[in-house]
């Protein structure tokens, strides 16, 4: 079995790929601690002592032991779900299903009920990947279509070149995006009465499925049951945004196979390059980039005369005539001259032979 001696540069490049993208995310991930240990961590201890100074005061304003302030401080957190309204109607639970099964799981409400705890578990466990697949199919519709639309309007004004390329697609939905996120912020802002910043915060966590749930809609004077029109928006808002937002995640991915098959092209090319320009000696094969294949075993078959090119453009140069003889690359650089007439030809075929042989002795 043949065995190179030289390492696929193929591979290499594969794994310094590899190895670049995991020092670039664990990178990314200390970056992003240290930016957040700096920006949030005195913060924290700040708000942490306000806190304890005001239970201290409440404890000796009221004269609370701290097992009573202990047992109203689980109950105010059990309690604060249900201060918004019902959770579990059936307009709640479409809410909660939808935040399931697309990932974004506030976490403000929460199945209490054994039965309740298995089949969310369930339910997830197959409506995930049925949304996934929703979202993406349709995403890619979308792209399909924004591409259908774009090409009509180059053609509209007539451009010379009407042919739509993946960046024109990207920019579209990534504008998109953009302006879903904008109205979202706006209407959120008015509807719940955050602030700007608080509302944009709450558009980008709900539609890149981080949700944290800090900050969730509808939950206040009962809205989930007494305003129909702005659930409807919400779950529009979400399924929509989600959509968006898959259409441009599929253009990105899209666009990263696109560039590793363009490499894993060039490097078939450049292999069977090489193989073109590999010389067959008897047990050796030497490629053209100077790599050397042991255990070959192949030898040629001789018809008349024959030459063994030590390159892809092997030339002889006939020292009575002046002819040049080219050896055949379609016959595995072995090739056999053909004699028009044998008695013109015998000289030129001795002096072949020999610089033949000083050739092949130099290997």
């Amino acid at each position: 079995m043949e065995r190179h001696r030289t390492s696929n540069p193929d591979m290499k490049r594969q794994n310094v790929r590899t190895l670049s993208l995991i020092v670039c995310t664990f990178t990314y991930l200390l970056i992003g601690a240290a930016v957040f240990d700096a920006l949030e961590s005195e913060n924290e201890i700040n708000l942490k002592n306000e806190l304890l100074q005001h239970e201290k005061k409440m404890i000796e304003k009221f004269n609370i032991s701290e097992e009573d302030f202990e047992k109203i401080r689980i109950n105010v957190l059990h309690s604060k779900p249900y201060k918004a309204g019902v959770q579990w109607k059936f307009s709640g639970a479409l809410y909660f299903s939808l935040l399931v099964v697309s990932l974004i799981g506030y976490g403000h409400s929460t199945p209490k009920t054994v039965f309740g705890k298995l089949f969310c578990m369930g339910y997830a466990l197959a409506g995930i990947p049925l949304c996934m697949i929703m979202f993406q199919s349709v995403g890619e519709r979308l792209n399909t279509f924004v591409t259908y639309i774009l090409k009509n309007i180059k053609k509209c004004f007539r451009f010379k070149k009407t042919e739509v390329s993946q960046t024109d697609v990207l920019f579209i939905t990534l504008s998109l995006s953009s302006l879903i996120l904008t109205t979202g912020t706006l209407l959120f802002s008015e509807l719940e009465n955050w602030s700007i910043i608080d509302s944009v915060y709450y558009c980008f966590i709900t539609l890149t499925t981080i949700g944290f749930g800090d900050f969730v809609a509808m939950q206040k004077d009962n809205i989930l049951q007494t305003r129909p029109g702005y659930v409807f928006f919400v779950l529009l808002f979400i399924l929509v945004g989600l959509t968006v937002i898959s259409a441009a995640m599929n253009l990105l991915v899209l666009r990263c196979l696109t560039l590793n098959s363009e490499d894993e092209k060039r490097d078939e090319m450049e292999a069977a390059e090489a193989a073109r320009n590999a010389v067959r000696l008897n047990g050796d094969v030497i490629t053209g980039n100077g790599g050397v294949v042991s255990n070959a075993n192949e030898t040629p078959e001789y018809q008349d005369t024959v030459s063994v090119c030590s390159c892809s453009c092997y030339k002889w140069r006939s020292p009575n005539s002046g002819k040049i003889y080219n050896s055949n690359p379609n016959i595995n650089h072995v090739t056999s001259f053909s004699v028009a007439k044998e008695d013109e030809m015998s000289e030129e075929t001795d002096s072949f032979l020999q610089w033949q042989k000083a050739k092949r002795a130099s290997f």
